[in-house]
């Protein structure tokens, strides 16, 4: 009886482990890929993803606008708002030094979340259950519908992303110029042109997981905060301008986390950095990265 409650609660856990590691999935593509075409760490992509979910609040609020709209306007509306950003702000700074690009963006962050923070407070604001309630029985155990329904999106998404990056001439240039830019650019390619539209196609990546984490998570304002440092070592750790690694990466780190959780309580939030600084000493450059990117 110990043995089969261990085991149906291992296989929950590690199923709750990939729901988060869906949305580090989400979120890690998003940031690898702009970082391999822009060489920017963009902190405020935890920001983005706050702002997808109060976004999601506000339509409901104010307009009257269930989930499904929400998951496909706030997307809409973010996206060209990170084309603006870079355009009229981390593009003056991408000759430099990449710290000015972190700084620029963290304080992008800091401003976004004191914005949402004067307009909501500090309490975690109410959001509409999702489109799927009550649980689903999965044989072993039974889970909620709505974050089975999310993993599937998060996985789909993922696929659907790469297949685009992978399949398509566009989506061949600018995951050869994420993974190997300097390649890229000898090859003749204008990696230049490709650089605004993958910004703001990355932002509203992140605003989609901020849309779709709103009904499971507490919508308030620092909910991007602790989830973007953890995103940066799914990141690290997948390799720096990996597609592959940081989808990779992000759902085994979730799984690692949910078990961690579960039998080493204390060391639950650290073992992504415990991780990251293993496979930073045996392979710098990331488990996909490629050494020497630069």
């Amino acid at each position: 009886m110990t043995a089969q409650f261990t085991l149906t609660g291992s296989l929950q856990q590690a199923f709750n482990g990939l729901v988060s590691g869906g949305f580090y999935a989400l979120l890690a593509l998003g940031l690898a890929v702009i970082f391999g075409m822009l060489r920017v760490i963009n902190f405020a992509h935890g920001a983005v993803y706050t702002l997808g979910a109060f976004g999601a609040v506000r339509l409901a609020d104010a307009a009257g606008l269930g989930f499904w709209w929400a998951l496909l306007l706030v997307p809409l509306g973010l996206g060209p708002a990170g084309v603006a950003v870079e355009r009229l702000l981390i593009r003056r700074i991408a000759d430099l030094d990449p710290l000015y690009g972190f700084l620029l963006t963290f304080g992008i962050a800091l401003v976004c979340q004191d914005l949402l923070r004067a307009e909501y407070g500090s309490a975690s604001q109410p959001y509409a259950s999702g489109p799927f309630p009550g649980s689903l029985d999965l044989g072993a155990f039974t889970f909620p519908a709505y974050q089975v329904f999310a993993l599937g999106v998060s996985a789909v998404a993922c696929c659907v992303v790469w297949l685009m990056l992978a399949r398509t001439k566009a989506g061949t240039i600018v995951r050869a110029a994420t993974e190997r830019p300097e390649l890229t650019r000898s090859l003749g390619i204008d990696t230049g042109r490709w650089v605004t539209p993958v910004f703001g196609f990355g932002v509203a990546l992140a605003a989609f997981a901020g849309v779709l984490a709103a009904p499971m998570r507490a919508v308030n304002s620092q909910m991007g905060a602790d989830l973007v440092i953890t995103v940066f070592a799914v990141v690290v750790i997948g390799g720096l301008g990996s597609v592959t690694g940081a989808v990779i990466a992000g759902f085994a780190i979730g799984m690692l986390q949910a078990l961690g959780n579960l039998y080493v309580p204390a060391l639950s939030q650290t073992s992504v950095f415990l991780l990251m600084a293993v496979v930073l000493l045996a392979r710098p450059a990331g488990l996909f990265g490629k050494e020497g990117l630069t």
